[in-house]
């Protein structure tokens, strides 16, 4: 039995990786084709900064776009963010929300991120749809932004942009870092060279061995001496369905808590709950960017009273949940980014091409 799984094995390998090479090959194509202008960029008279990844699942480009835009909006710059609206209605046709619009809006039409995102600015909007240059094309004459962050853009290449941040998980397995299907990239490493700074998400949660093992992994195809930055998720406070400061992380020592997400990378948030000495006693799972439903939360609420718990999730959960239910029972965790290390260097080369003094 083991020598036949080992020849399986062999054979569904033997398989997958001329199609991985076929994967890489036509992306670094399609990226030749529109650096030597065979295909056409769309160009606007705006700095654009693209927040993307070359893998595929969570890397934490919403926290570190909301971290993006507090930076702005402390400089005085009106932002808009270019987002897919990944599953919401207005995915196709496109759709905007301005800035800090809480409860306005409804996550089925624009889908979560856009309005955690929206929720977090204190003005300019978030502009959703799959079709980005040509929504910003729409909306940029009457929005009239200084700056426009492109989420998740690191593969949208027909829209020039100004700077590229990439992101890395530093919880993903390195042997993992080889292109679909055999392994979890959506393009080769070479696209590195196109990257104008990379960050990697969750560095306080593996040994440094694993970190320096990745660098060496992606040295030889960025570009030298661009910012490399570390970055952890630091929760902040617990809110309620109405978005109140309810406590402190802390204060869920000793509760009963049963941890709800609908996250790419789930285990990630389990992690920093049991970190803080929260006591998991049920996790509850869906898949990424799920619409909880009326029956979804009354089997949540009978869990509750089976288990004698709370239920905690992620901001980008509760945006959906608040919309079916205002339970107390119901409690979110606020979370920042906190940098370990390259935030001065990633802001000197943010504020230089914003034609701004970085002090």
């Amino acid at each position: 039995m083991r020598k036949n799984n080992i020849f399986k094995s062999l054979v569904q390998k033997s398989t997958l990786v001329p199609l991985s090479a076929l994967w890489e090959n036509v992306y670094r194509l399609r990226r030749s084709l529109y650096e030597y202008s065979f295909f056409k960029k769309s160009y606007f008279k705006v700095p654009i900064i693209s927040i993307g990844n070359i893998t595929f699942g969570g890397t934490g480009k919403t926290p570190m776009i909301i971290w993006l835009i507090k930076k702005l909006e402390s400089y005085g710059f009106e932002v808009m963010v270019l987002t897919r609206g990944y599953k919401g209605k207005l995915e196709s046709k496109g759709g905007m929300i301005k800035g800090g619009q809480r409860f306005l809006s409804n996550p089925q039409e624009y889908g979560d991120e856009p309005l955690l995102i929206s929720k977090k600015m204190k003005r300019g909007s978030v502009v959703v749809g799959k079709r980005r240059a040509l929504n910003l094309q729409k909306y940029f004459p009457s929005l009239k932004p200084d700056v426009v962050l492109l989420d998740d853009g690191f593969q949208h290449i027909q829209l020039y942009r100004s700077f590229n941040i990439v992101l890395f998980d530093a919880l993903m397995p390195l042997d993992k870092y080889k292109t679909a299907p055999i392994g979890y990239l959506r393009e080769g490493l070479t696209s590195l060279k196109d990257a104008d700074a990379i960050l990697i998400s969750r560095s306080d949660q593996v040994e440094e061995e694993k970190i320096e093992k990745l660098l060496e992994l992606i040295a030889d195809y960025h570009r030298p001496k661009i910012p490399i930055g570390r970055f952890s998720y630091k929760p902040s406070e617990v809110i309620n369905c109405f978005d109140e400061y309810v406590m402190e992380l802390e204060e869920l020592k000793g509760r009963r808590v049963m941890a709800l997400t609908a996250l790419a990378s789930p285990e990630s948030f389990y992690r920093l709950l049991e970190e803080h000495g929260i006591h998991i006693v049920k996790k509850i799972v869906f898949e990424d960017h799920h619409f909880f439903t009326h029956e979804d939360i009354n089997e949540i609420l009978i869990e509750c009273a089976k288990n004698d718990a709370i239920v905690v999730c992620s901001e980008k959960d509760m945006v959906k949940i608040k919309k079916v239910t205002k339970d107390s029972r119901f409690l979110s965790i606020n979370i920042e980014v906190e940098f370990l290390s390259g935030e001065e260097e990633l802001l000197e080369k943010i504020t230089k091409i914003l034609h701004l003094d970085y002090q």
